[in-house]
Formats: C-alpha cells, sequence, structure tokens
C-alpha cells in the first residue's frame, strides 16, 4: 500500500531541503526523495567545495604578495593538491550532515531512491543507480526506499548537470566538467577553459593561481557576458595581468586527445583556426535540466529547450505538478532555486502575502579574482529599454578600506531611472563585491529610491561607503572623488 504524504519533492539540492523545511512548517506531512547525496550539486560539487577551492587559491595569492604587506617568509609556498581537495570535500561532507540534521528536526521523511512520476499524484521509487563520481556521501540512517508514495502536491527539485558539446563530450580523464575540476589528483601545467560564464571563470581563476597557464575560450566578444560591458572589460584585463589568456568570438571545433594531453582546434572570428594545446580542458559550455526519466512526457507536462515551463508560482500546466530551480530554468542559481521553493510552497498553503519572483532582482556572483556581482538592468540593457538613465561609478583606488587592504583595483557602479529615482541596476568588480551586493537588493526590493540612499549613513571606513559614493556620483555629487 502506497504511504501518503502533502507534499512530496524530487530532489534535496538548496531548493529541495528548503522547501521541504518550508512545508513542514506550514504543516504539511512531507517527504523529500533524493538519489545521490543530501544537499546536492550546490553543496556536493558546486557552490561550497568550489568556494573552499577558490579560499585556497586566495591564500595562495596572498602568499605570492607578501612583500606588499611589509611581511617576509623564507622558501616558497608550495601546493599540496591532494591536501586542497581533501580540505573541499571535508566541507561539503560536513554541510551534507546538516542537511540530513535539518530534515531530522522539521519531520520530514527522507527516502532513497531514483523517483519518476506515474501519474499525478503518485510517485514510484526505485533503487538508485550506481553513479560514477566518488567519494559519495554516505546513505543517511533511517531513511525510506524503494516504492510507491502518493501526494497531491509534487514538486520538481531535480538540477541541472553540464551540458556537452557534440564531439567534445568530457570524458573525466583529459576532458574535464566541473566535477572532475574540483578533484584533480594533481595539478596541471597548463588548462584550456571552454566558456567563460562563471563555472568557467571561477575555474580558470583558480587554476591560474595555482601555477596553471590557462586560456580561456569564450564565444561570444566578452568573459562574463551576462555582466555589464564595462564590469566584463575591467575583470578580463585584470585575468590578463594575471597571466591569463583570453580568446574571444572563437569556438573549439575539434579535440584530439593524447596520452597525457589535448589539442583543441579553435575557429577565431576571422575563420582562421589555432591549435592550442593543454594539459586539461574544461567544458563550461552551460548546464541543462534534469527532466529525464521522470516521467513527465508521458503526463503530458510541458517543458522548453531541457526545462519545466512554470508560471511565477512553480506551477506546470499539469495540476499538482510543481518544479522549482535549475530544472524550472534560468537563472540557474541556489538562492533562486531556494526562494522559488518557499515562494511555490507558500502558495500551495495560501499563506498570506506571497507573490512570484521578480527576477530582475536576484543577484548574481562570481567568485573569481576579482570577484563580480551584480542585480538588477546592465546600461545597455536600461538603454534598449528606452529608459532615460542616470550612470554612476566609484573607483576602489578612491576609498580608504580598500587601499588599507592592499586591495584598490575595481569599481562599482549604479544605474538609476533619471525621472523616479528607481534603482534599475548596480555592477560591481573588486574584493568582496559578492558580500555587498545584497545592500543593494534590499535596496532594490524595498523600491528604494536615489534620495534615501543618499540618506543612508554608511560606516567608515568600509568597503560598502563605495555603494553610497556610486549613487552619489550618478547625481554629481560624489564626496571623494
Amino acid at each position: 500500500m502506497a504511504e501518503n504524504y502533502d507534499v512530496i519533492i524530487i530532489g534535496s539540492g538548496p531548493g529541495g531541503y528548503v522547501t521541504a523545511v518550508r512545508s513542514a512548517q506550514l504543516g504539511f506531512k512531507t517527504a523529500i526523495v533524493e538519489r545521490e547525496h543530501l544537499g546536492g550539486i550546490c553543496l556536493n560539487w558546486g557552490c561550497i567545495p568550489t568556494k573552499a577551492l577558490l579560499r585556497s587559491a586566495e591564500i595562495m595569492h596572498y602568499s605570492d604578495h607578501l612583500k606588499d604587506y611589509g611581511l617576509k617568509l623564507d622558501g616558497k609556498v608550495s601546493v599540496d593538491t591532494s591536501a586542497v581537495v581533501d580540505r573541499s570535500r571535508k566541507v561539503s561532507l560536513r554541510l551534507n550532515g546538516g542537511v540530513a540534521f535539518l530534515m531530522k528536526k522539521n519531520k520530514v521523511d527522507v527516502i532513497w531512491g531514483e523517483a519518476k512520476l506515474s501519474k499525478p499524484g503518485e510517485v514510484i521509487v526505485s533503487k538508485t543507480a550506481k553513479k560514477p563520481m566518488e567519494p559519495q556521501p554516505p546513505v543517511p540512517k533511517g531513511v525510506k526506499g524503494e516504492g510507491t508514495y502518493t501526494a497531491k502536491h509534487i514538486i520538481l527539485a531535480t538540477g541541472a548537470r553540464p551540458r556537452a558539446l557534440p564531439g567534445i563530450e568530457p570524458d573525466g580523464k583529459l576532458i574535464w566538467t566541473y566535477f572532475e575540476a574540483m578533484v584533480p589528483k594533481e595539478m596541471p601545467k597548463s588548462l584550456l577553459v571552454m566558456g567563460s560564464g562563471a563555472i568557467g571563470i571561477e575555474f580558470a581563476s583558480f587554476y591560474r593561481t595555482m601555477g596553471a597557464e590557462v586560456t580561456v575560450v569564450e564565444l561570444l566578444p566578452a568573459v562574463m557576458p551576462v555582466e555589464d560591458a564595462e564590469v566584463s572589460k575591467f575583470a578580463q584585463k585584470q585575468f590578463e595581468k594575471q597571466g591569463m589568456k583570453i580568446i574571444l568570438e572563437a569556438k573549439v571545433t575539434k579535440v584530439e586527445k593524447g596520452a597525457n594531453s589535448v589539442t583543441a582546434h579553435v575557429e577565431m572570428k576571422d575563420g582562421k583556426v589555432e591549435k592550442i594545446t593543454a594539459d586539461r580542458m574544461i567544458s563550461a559550455v552551460g548546464v541543462q535540466g534534469n527532466i529525464e526519466n521522470l516521467g513527465l512526457e508521458a503526463l503530458g507536462v510541458k517543458t522548453d529547450r531541457g526545462c519545466v515551463v512554470v508560471d511565477g508560482y512553480g506551477k506546470t500546466n499539469v495540476p499538482g505538478i510543481y518544479a522549482i530551480g535549475d530544472v524550472a530554468g534560468p537563472p540557474m542559481l541556489a538562492h533562486k532555486a531556494e526562494h522559488e521553493g518557499v515562494v511555490c510552497v507558500e502558495k500551495i498553503a495560501n499563506f498570506p502575502g506571497v507573490h512570484a519572483i521578480d527576477k530582475l532582482k536576484i543577484p548574481g556572483c562570481t567568485y573569481c579574482n576579482p570577484q563580480v556581482a551584480s542585480v538588477g538592468l546592465t546600461e545597455a540593457k536600461a538603454k534598449a529599454e528606452g529608459k532615460d538613465i542616470r550612470v554612476g561609478r566609484f573607483q576602489f583606488a578612491a576609498n580608504g578600506k580598500a587601499i588599507a587592504l592592499g586591495e584598490d583595483q575595481g569599481f562599482i557602479k549604479t544605474i538609476f531611472d533619471k525621472k523616479t529615482g528607481q534603482l534599475l541596476g548596480a555592477h560591481m568588480v573588486g574584493a568582496e563585491v559578492t558580500e555587498l551586493i545584497q545592500g543593494f537588493v534590499v535596496a532594490m526590493n524595498l523600491e528604494t529610491t536615489e534620495e534615501e540612499l543618499m540618506h543612508t549613513i554608511f560606516p567608515h571606513p568600509t568597503l560598502s561607503e563605495m555603494m553610497k559614493e556610486s549613487v552619489l556620483d550618478a547625481y554629481g555629487r560624489a564626496l571623494n572623488a
């Protein structure tokens, strides 16, 4: 006999497990189905472990510049690859256990296995297929397993996986996805990165700091092409100063594999082909939603370009079936998935005040060196929409805290509607901007005007002062520039 729930969530990544917690808080009998590891890709193979790796790279960067801070070190700091990777994996394992604790604390049942929708309201869970990636976290104690489960509301939170280009498929040895790039057995001396989005540029930054010769190939005319053009150009110059080679408006058309290296045929803008040989290659050309083998086609659930089509509250075209996070389409960000899940389950519960996500108010962060963060419209998009705008900028080089930190390269850019004073977008590049951006996100969510931001007192000395100065600059009132 099938066990019945109010809500079943398929997938325990950030979107899935947060949705499960909120569902339980709302009084729903809740279960979550997971086939591989609690916490999903973000916690185990994405957001968290990459930041652990990048932290090691940051320490390495500072060790290379000790004299800039009046310090000396006898000898040279070297990279212990296995120890760097081991630290990253331990960070993930610790948080994996934290998710298991949250499920137990909130009385959410964990069902272990592969889930498939047999009909609306019914999920069949089968034994998990063996996964190639290791190491895997242990199966939590007390979880349920194979069987049939029913629920009035089924929420898909199955995430996404790396996209592969035909003929250039990752093989796990010479051509990597982010999975293999996170657990190298040894540091490659040279690396080719295909794609300069957040994933590609973060790994390019990590391996370059660790000493590899890095080449980035990008199809579009700018690195991190979703960012504001000024930010992209500045970041590229900083990457190149660090010794990174960046090739824009080019594509890898063919890869030849050697015994321990790859040779990529890179077609340039003018049609000429250049051969680039590297020890390893990372394919970072985007991700695609995990929509296969869920029974969606048989149930008539509408999909588009590898993602499930939903409304602003996660509803699909089939009653009782919902989707959130990466599987529901871009932007494919963990924080978007979390909030999307909360909105979805609160809408199911008719919770007062719930409203659909405004995607323009979702921040994006890239943890390369220098960091990049943004929210809202770029200058180009604001102009394309016919908006009359004011633009403010403030340089890190004019900020006392940035100078004291030895991090005086970067800037903050703000974009306002000239008529209303509405903050339309904010774009940052430089030290710790991924921590600063939330100030502008809050401001946008509260519909704050330029006048209110100008009258907000920022502490001194801080990097955050640059946020106010950028606002002031948009109106010709900057005080320190």
